[in-house]
Parts: structure tokens; C-alpha cells; sequence
């Protein structure tokens, strides 16, 4: 099997990379030398993100929830750069909710982009790598609220992101005899667009400003500080690496130390 690591022009693939984490994964990954493919339902996030980029990246609107839209993403992935080495599914939902205040509709939306979709997404590249015998890297992405983060978003989001953990052990025992390997990142507070809709609802629901709801959310951080979306996309630049050659299985949290394990 030829090792991912001798391959000279390696594509990654990233959901949800029409803003946030997501554009700074993509960001990285550029610099890197890697061909990006960006994927997001969000066409305008999506050609924000490509203007950051060098001409070694495309744009491909998709809904992670529609399994054809997901073949069809790695399909032009595939006719544009001819191979996928890094998979990275990092599109993801919430909403800043209590557990009395949620609902069906709730629990429909945020599965099925956070577990429906990352599953989906992970198996579709999953079988372009099998099929291209090259070995892989798919990493995924999961929350520290998952672990028990006590200011997660909402129980749903926990559970949706629980899933991620679970599906990335099991695709790691699965997949390793390919050359894929399957890891996770758990993001504890990120400075992104979707934290600050977060605190602002919090923030109103408490009658607080929002740096007092940011303040109360970092009160156990060990480091006192929040991530920079930078942070996490460097995480996946090196378990895409040499570096991260025989990682598998895993869930590293990036959270400041508020979630021991």
C-alpha cells in the first residue's frame, strides 16, 4: 500500500467551511500546499472562504444532510483533484436552548447535520480512499460538550456530538486495515460566529452583557482563555501529517483544560 505520506499533491476535503472553524481549517490547510475543496450549504460563507485561498481550491455548495448532494461532493472532488487523502467533517448545528425548551424539530435539525451528516460524509470518503488504496485521514469533529462540558449548547447538541465520538472509534477499528486512520477534535469555547449568537441568547435571557456570559463561560477554563478557530484548524493540519501517521482512534479536546479527559 503506498503510504498518504508520498503522495505530492494531496486533497483535503472540509465540511462546513463556509465560515468559522471551517474557513480556518481551510486556511491552513492551503498554506500547507494541500488542494482544498471547501463544502457548505452556505454558497456565500463558501466564496468568502475561496478568497482567502489560492487557485489549489474549489467551492462545492452542499447539504450534508442529502446523502446524493455527499457523493456529489466527493465526485468533484475527485474529477477536480483526482484524489482524497483528508477527509474533515466539521459541519455542524445548534442553538442555545434548555432542555424544557426543546423540541422535535430540534432534535431532527441537529442530528441530522451532526451525526446523519458527519456518518454519511465519513463513509463516502472512507470508500473513495479504500478504493484508491493510498490509506487516508478522516477527522472529525465532536465537542467537549459531548464529555460534559457543563455550558454546552444544549442536551441535543451533547448527544449529536456523543455520536461523533462513538462513530469515530469504531470507523478507527474498522478502517485502520485500509491505511485510514479516524480521529476527533473536541472544541471547548471557539471564538466563532455561531458562539456569539450563543451568548447573545444567553446573554439576553440573563440580563447580562455578552463579555459577562463569555466571562462566565471561561470561569473553570484552567487557561482562562478562549480558542482562537486557528487553534483547532492546527490541530488538524498535524493529524494530517506525518506526524499523525498512526493516531487513530482518538479524541483530543482543545478546551483550556475544563474538560479533564
Amino acid at each position: 500500500m503506498k503510504d498518504i505520506l508520498d503522495n505530492q499533491n494531496k486533497t483535503v476535503c472540509i465540511t462546513g467551511a463556509g465560515g468559522g472553524i471551517g474557513r480556518s481549517i481551510a486556511i491552513e490547510m492551503n498554506k500547507a500546499g494541500y488542494n482544498v475543496a471547501c463544502a457548505d450549504i452556505n454558497l456565500d460563507g463558501l466564496n468568502e472562504t475561496l478568497k482567502l485561498l489560492n487557485k489549489k481550491a474549489i467551492a462545492l455548495k452542499t447539504d450534508v444532510t442529502n446523502l446524493e448532494a455527499i457523493r456529489k461532493m466527493i465526485h468533484e472532488v475527485i474529477k477536480t483533484f483526482n484524489s482524497l487523502d483528508v477527509m474533515v467533517n466539521n459541519a455542524g448545528v445548534t442553538r442555545a436552548a434548555k432542555i424544557e425548551d426543546l423540541n422535535e424539530k430540534d432534535w431532527n435539525w441537529i442530528f441530522d447535520v451532526n451525526a446523519k451528516g458527519t456518518f454519511f460524509c465519513l463513509q463516502e470518503a472512507a470508500k473513495q480512499m479504500i478504493k484508491q488504496k493510498t490509506g487516508g485521514r478522516i477527522i472529525n469533529m465532536s465537542s467537549n460538550g459531548a464529555k460534559g462540558f457543563v455550558d454546552v449548547s444544549n442536551a441535543i447538541y451533547a448527544a449529536s456530538k456523543g455520536a461523533v465520538l462513538s462513530m469515530t472509534k469504531t470507523a478507527a477499528q474498522q478502517l485502520g486495515k485500509y491505511g485510514i486512520t479516524v480521529n476527533s477534535i473536541c472544541p471547548g469555547v471557539t471564538l466563532t460566529d455561531i458562539l456569539q449568537k450563543i451568548i447573545a441568547t444567553r446573554a439576553k435571557e440573563q440580563n447580562k452583557t455578552r463579555e459577562e456570559v463569555l466571562k462566565h463561560y471561561l470561569r473553570d477554563v484552567p487557561t482562562g482563555q478562549a480558542n482562537h478557530p486557528r487553534e483547532i484548524a492546527l490541530m488538524v493540519k498535524f493529524l494530517s501529517s506525518e506526524g499523525g501517521r498512526n493516531i487513530s482512534g482518538q479524541s483530543y479536546n482543545i478546551d483550556g483544560g475544563v474538560v479533564p479527559s
